[in-house]
């Protein structure tokens, strides 16, 4: 297991204090409602289209010089109060060697779907010198950012295994279910190796020096919640233990989640991601006191007029007042999902600055 530096970051001193997205996630209160998004850095940036054209997605996120400036351009342009390294969660299952690619308008593509116990077994183990691109980016953000905190990310193993075993998105994630269901025993193998896998990518990018760490379970919502208890559960508890020495704020984030919230508050985190579909008060009640809230702004809202953005952005922090009633220690200001891609720029830097201005 790679070794987690006592002092993160040491090569680079940043102060950091105040910083309110690290506050916030701190159950502190901060000296601004801290806002960042979801795939902020990304084809919504004209910048970034000028500077990814030509170059493949995976290609991109091996490049440390590419991926530190796509990480700092949202930085620079909207005033987010954190930047989110920019890469893919199959980044670890390609630098280990497992074929695949990003195809545009589909998604990860594997070359050959994982259905078998033999396949499972042969699966590449990541070690963490395969990722060494992305430890060296985040070195190099270390400097750019400045007192911008830099968060760090994965996906699930859950997520990861449903890519493997599909070969590509899913919109019913029939073969997964059929494995999980019906091959328990390659199921839980494959699991194994995906947790041991996510780990090995999470404690690489903190010993580099990223702030904060969140885990994408995507496609975790497509679950009922005894599912997710028997088959996910356990694995995505090891992952938030694994990198529970660090001592920075973990985010737990998936899409449709509404029924497994109070479960994945439950597994290691401090910060629990919350989807456009529940008010923030209602996650709250669900997920118990004692937990930071974030979210939860309906991506497609950035496309109607400034004043209705507005006025929908008043409803997530009135929700989120609420939800400190209930208990909730804190809110980090973000979309229910990812900005898309044909988004304004323009309205998300009218956005950033109206939740700082509240």
């Amino acid at each position: 297991m790679t070794e987690i530096p006592a002092a993160l970051g040491a090569e680079v001193r940043r102060d950091l204090t105040d910083a309110p997205f690290l506050a916030a996630a701190r159950g502190a209160t901060p000296s601004r409602t801290p806002v960042w998004f979801m795939r902020q850095a990304g084809r919504s940036l004209p910048e970034y289209r000028e500077i990814r054209a030509g170059t493949n997605m995976l290609e991109s996120c091996f490049d440390p010089a590419l991926v530190c400036e796509v990480t700092a351009q949202p930085v620079r342009r909207h005033d987010v109060d954190a930047a989110i390294l920019f890469s893919d969660i199959v980044v670890p299952l390609k630098a280990a060697g497992v074929g695949l690619d990003i195809v545009p308008g589909v998604g990860p593509v594997v070359d050959e779907p994982v259905r078998s116990a033999a396949q499972v077994d042969a699966l590449p183990a990541l070690d963490a010198d395969q990722v060494a691109p992305v430890s060296e980016a985040i070195g190099l953000l270390l400097t750019e950012l400045g007192t911008t905190p830099l968060i760090g990310f994965a996906g699930a193993p859950f997520t990861l295994a449903s890519y493997l075993v599909e070969g590509g998105p899913s919109r019913n994630h029939e073969r997964t279910k059929a494995m999980m269901f019906g091959a328990p025993e390659i199921w839980h193998r494959l699991m194994d190796r995906l947790t041991i896998d996510t780990i090995t990518s999470l404690r690489a990018q903190l010993a580099a020096g990223v702030d904060a760490v969140q885990l994408f379970d995507s496609w975790a919502g497509t679950l009922t919640l005894a599912d997710y208890r028997e088959f996910v559960r356990p694995y995505t508890e090891r992952v938030f233990a694994a990198v529970a020495d660090a001592g920075v704020p973990r985010i737990h984030f998936g899409v449709g989640t509404g029924e497994l919230l109070a479960d994945m508050a439950s597994v290691g985190t401090e910060v629990i991601g919350v989807d456009w579909r529940i008010p923030l008060d209602d996650a709250a009640r669900r997920v118990g006191p004692g937990m930071v809230l974030q979210g939860n702004l309906d991506p497609a809202t950035l496309f109607a007029d400034a004043q209705t953005v507005a006025d929908r952005a008043d409803l997530v922090l009135a929700a989120a007042d609420r939800a400190r009633e209930l208990g909730a220690t804190g809110h980090i200001f973000n979309l229910g999902h990812g900005v898309l891609p044909d988004t304004d720029a323009d309205a998300i830097t009218r956005l950033v600055a109206h939740v700082h201005d509240r």
